[in-house]
Formats: C-alpha cells, structure tokens, sequence
C-alpha cells in the first residue's frame, strides 16, 4: 500500500488498511453514542463528493464549514478534498462582521451551517457575498437545503470515475485549505495549507501515540489548526475518534468512552487539577494528609525515568497505590498520550499529570507552520518539562538577535490568501518563517518558549516585561479564570483579573461571604482582599519591575461567546484594552 501524499488518501486506506476496526467518528445524540465505521464514514463522503460536484463545485472552489465538531464535519472536509476543492474552516462563534470578511475574501462558493444562528448570520451577509451560490444547513431549518438532501442527490447521482479523475489529479502541492487565523490582534488573515504541509505532519508524528493507543476524545475545535491536524493523524492510525459533546462534558465523555488520547490545552488541564485538588475538602483527617502528600509528591515527578531515585519510585508507588489509582479510576481513560499545546503548560501541572498517568507531550507551533514545529516524543529525553521538545525531522529553527524563532521547512504555509505583502512580511526571502514567539534551546536542543514579541511591554522607567510569564504563573491560582498584565510606558505592570466564579461560589459559601451577583462580589472589600494576598502571594516569584502593583477585578467571565478568548482559550488582548479602556485609565491615574 503506497503512502500517503494527499489527504484524501487517509480515507481512501481505512477500510483497506484497518479492516477491524468498527468505530472511525462518534459523537453524542440524545444520550446515545452514534458511530460510524471506516466504510460508512467513506460510503458518505464519497456522496456528498458527488453531490458536490452534481452541484458544479470545481477543483479550486472553495467551501466553508462553520460547525462544532461532529463527524459530518470530517466526511464533509474529505467530501472537499478528494474533487481537488479547497475547505475554509470557520468557527461557529464570531461575529457576523467576521463572517461578512471571511465569507466574502475566501471566495466562498458554498458553506455547511450549523445552528439557527449562524444560519442567521449567513442569510444576512449573503447580498454582501455574491460568490457564495449555495447554503446547506445540517438538520432541515426550512430556509435552505439541509446536508440529507445533498447526500441524496449524491446517491442518485453517482460519479465515481468523475470522482477518480478528480482525486488523481489533486497534486501534494496543491493547496487543500485556507485557515483564517483566529485573530488575537487584527483582522483575520487567511492561511493557505497544501497537501504536502499537513501530510508531512502527519508522517513525522505518527510514532508518537503507542500501537496499542486506538481511541481518540476530541474536544478542541476541529476547525483549529492544531485539533485538525490531529484527528486526521488519529485517522491515519486507525484510531476512533470521540467528539465531545462540549467543554463541560469532557469528564463524564472520558468515563464513558475511556480514550488512550487526547488533546487539551493549559487551561483545561489546569481545571482537571482543581478539581482533583479540592476534592480533598470532605476527607477525613488521615486520608487527607495521605492525599496532600500524593499530590505534592507527583508534582515533583521527574518525566525521564533516569531523573528519578529509587527511592523516589518506592514513594510513588505507594502514593500509585493509595491516591493515583482512585484518581484514575474517577477521571477515566487509559491514556497513552495527552498533547498540550496552545500555550505554556506550568510544570508542576505537566509532572501531576504525568505521575498519575496521563503523560502528557508538550508542542509547540502556529496555524503558519501547518502547525507544529516542535514537540515531545517518546525516544529518551525526549520529553522534558519546561519544553516543547525537539525540531520535528525536516524542520529547521533559528532564533533571531531579538530571540524571535524562525522556522523552514515542509511545514511552511504557501502563504496568506490574496495577500502577498503580508506573506513577505513573515516569511523571508530565505524561507524563514517569523513566529513573533520568542524562545531558544537548552543545552540538549529541546525549545522553550517564553512570549510573544508583540506582548512584550516596556515601562516608563525602561524596564521590559514579560506579560505571559507573568500571566502563566498567576494561572496557577484557583482563584483566577483569567488574567492580563498591562503596563505600557506606565510606572508599573497592573493586572486585570477575571475570577473563577465557579470557586468563588464554593469559597464564598465556605467563609460566609454573600454572593449575590458577580458585579457586586468583585467590589466586596473582603473579596478584594483576599485577592490581594494572592496577588501578593504570586508577586513573590518575581522581581519588582515584574510585579502586579495593583490589579482590578471584572464581573465578566472570559468566553469564547463574548469572543474575548480565541477557542484555544488565548485571551485577546487588543479586545479586553478595549473593552475596559475606562477601568485601565483608572488603575495608572
């Protein structure tokens, strides 16, 4: 069986290639678990392929999929890709300007909708957008077609040499999607990926998840970057991929499902802690305290097997035994691999997770290198916290004199769609990809990241500081959702905090302190200063130029709704300056 070089060709090899497996794409309906088999998953995308092309959609058009994950989603991107179309993801949470910009500079010519509201969206930007021909819902919204009719007309319509003729002539180069990026700053631009970048990806990770690993949850979006490249890799290895239903569900879909992989980001993991965490409070005594030392002992982990003592393991065998074990046993799963990426993971959370049995891979990469650069693997000292592990094969880093990383290679996007100048702006004349992260190597060659260039701020005395070192380490606390260091030539670096009002709640209960609303908790003089010995308490780690002098507390929690966060959880900075512009002014008065 020939390799694989264009995507499509992941779902032409399943049901040849891994003839036992029953489960390809899964996902919740009505409490019910609804699989799909290698076969099936073909048999429809091969239909709508054919419905697509009964419907006049040629090589180069480019179609949209504005959806949460769902496994038409994927039958719908091979659907795409295997007549030589382009897929413009789009996430089902931005703004109807968003969708105007993207709809219109993609050249869109036809677009999956999920949900009355983004239908609703659609329908009023389509006399702004005379591309886009035709709008196909996923259940019948009785306004446009819906994804049953397509399919059928498909099947009524067979093309399967067309089909083959198509497929044969899409070339590894050729360009299979264009990502608009998520925009933590700007207006959207739009990421052209070939064949050959996310294949090469694909063939240089495959070794990472164990042979035994063979059952995926997903829950970050699938039309980010980084979860889609990975569910085409769960694909290529013939692993079942389980959609969670939502963030909120992750738990109880790990216990249903009990996957051997999955992907997250920090703050997701950082949620699992606490929660692990403050189960404790209803422990008795003894129990507690053998508790407090299990979870303090696994923080200490080291992840090479040569880094720990003998007597270090004797210890954590006993504390496998009498903590981890039941923790395991509450979370569910038996995984081989957790991927965190997005951001920077505090080491102490990536040693838990790894003593309790979820080692987790860091990596580390942008939507621009198609998107890892650099990651974990499973050879010796290979992993490593504090890193993003090692170059990927065929992927060159240097670290410019400002210490931004460069990057080159197969991994390199085309460019940005309809936007030459912008694309030379980023990529050299060289072939250097310009991150605008700034990183370098430790003595064994791992990468670590430490910011971006753009976050950095100076202070009216000269004096830079890191934002996001600053902002991972206050992350740690219960207490914060959310939080972000400003300071821009003023006298010192302030914060703007979002609290976890989820803890607040039980904390507030526990110290007999009303909650009645968030808008007045934030004003409670006791809340205030509760807040200010965990500023205090962070501050420590810091030098005086670096730390929170004062800080403000905000009602409003942090979503992806009020599209303050990106949906990898990255907090848009440019949106929250905005967005409490008055209060900020207040802070440096």
């Amino acid at each position: 069986m020939k390799d694989i070089s264009r995507l499509f060709d992941i779902l032409n090899q399943y049901p040849e290639k891994f003839p036992e497996q029953k489960v390809a794409l899964a996902c919740k309906r009505n409490n019910v678990w609804e699989t799909f088999s290698p076969s099936e998953y073909k048999l429809i995308a091969d239909n709508i392929s054919y419905g697509l092309m009964h419907l006049g959609v040629n090589p180069g058009d480019k179609v949209g999929i504005i959806a949460t994950n769902r496994p038409e989603w994927n039958m719908i991107d091979m659907a795409i890709l295997q007549i030589g179309a382009i897929t413009v993801p789009v996430y089902p949470t931005i703004s109807e300007n968003d969708y105007r910009y993207i709809v219109g500079h993609s050249d869109m010519k036809v677009v999956f909708v999920e949900g009355a509201e983004v239908m609703n969206k659609i329908g009023n930007i389509m006399s702004d957008t005379p591309k886009l021909e035709k709008v196909f819902t996923f259940i019948d919204r009785q306004r446009f077609s819906y994804l049953d009719q397509l399919i059928e007309e498909g099947r009524l319509n067979p093309a399967p040499e067309e089909l083959q003729r198509r497929s044969a002539a899409v070339k590894p180069e050729d360009c299979s999607t264009i990502i608009y990026t998520s925009g933590t700053t700007g207006t959207p631009k739009g990421v052209m990926l070939s064949h050959d970048n996310i294949v090469s990806q694909l063939k240089n990770l495959r070794h990472t998840p164990a042979k035994w690993s063979n059952k995926a949850l997903s829950f970050l979006p699938v039309c980010h970057a980084y979860e889609r490249m990975l569910v085409f890799l769960y694909q290529h290895l013939g692993m079942s991929v389980y959609y969670a239903q939502n963030i909120g569900t992750i738990a109880d879909n790990i216990k249903e499902i009990n996957p051997t992989m999955m992907s997250a980001v920090p703050r997701v993991l950082e949620k699992f802690y606490d929660k692990i965490w403050n189960s404790k409070r209803n422990m008795k005594p003894l129990k507690k305290a053998v508790f407090v030392w299990a979870i303090e002992l696994a923080k200490k982990y080291k992840i090479q097997d040569y880094e720990r003592t003998c007597f270090y393991n004797f210890k954590h065998c006993i504390a496998d035994k009498l903590v981890y074990s039941k923790i395991r046993e509450n979370i569910g799963g038996h995984f081989d691999v957790v991927v965190s990426g997005a951001a920077s993971i505090q080491p102490h959370l990536a040693s838990f997770f790894s003593a309790i049995g979820m080692p987790v891979y860091e990596g580390y990469g942008c939507t621009e290198s198609s998107p890892v650069i650099a990651v974990s693997n499973r050879e010796s000292g290979g992993r490593e916290v504090g890193t993003v592990g090692f170059p990927l094969p065929g992927v060159e880093i240097r670290f410019a004199e400002n210490g931004e990383l460069l990057c080159r290679g197969h991994n390199v996007m085309m460019g940005y769609y309809k936007d030459p100048e912008k694309t030379a702006e980023v990529i050299d004349a060289d072939g250097w990809l310009h991150t605008g992260d700034m990183g370098r190597f430790t003595d064994k060659g791992q990468v670590i990241i430490t910011g971006r260039i753009k976050s950095l701020f100076k202070t009216s005395f000269g004096k830079y500081v890191n934002p996001e070192v600053i902002e991972e380490k206050f992350s740690a606390s219960p207490f914060i959702a959310n939080i972000m260091v400003i300071g821009e030539n003023q006298k010192f670096a302030a914060a703007i905090i979002s609290p976890d009002f989820d803890f607040m709640k039980g904390w507030c209960k526990r110290h007999d302190v009303e909650y009645k609303d968030n808008e007045t908790l934030v004003e409670n003089p006791v809340i205030i200063k509760r807040f200010a010995r965990e500023v205090q308490k962070y501050n420590a780690f810091f030098g005086d130029t670096e730390q929170v002098k004062k800080f403000i507390l905000v009602p409003d929690e942090w979503t992806m709704k009020n599209e303050i966060l990106t949906p990898t959880l990255k907090v848009k900075r440019h949106l929250v300056q905005k967005r409490y512009a008055a209060k900020i002014e207040e802070i440096f008065k």
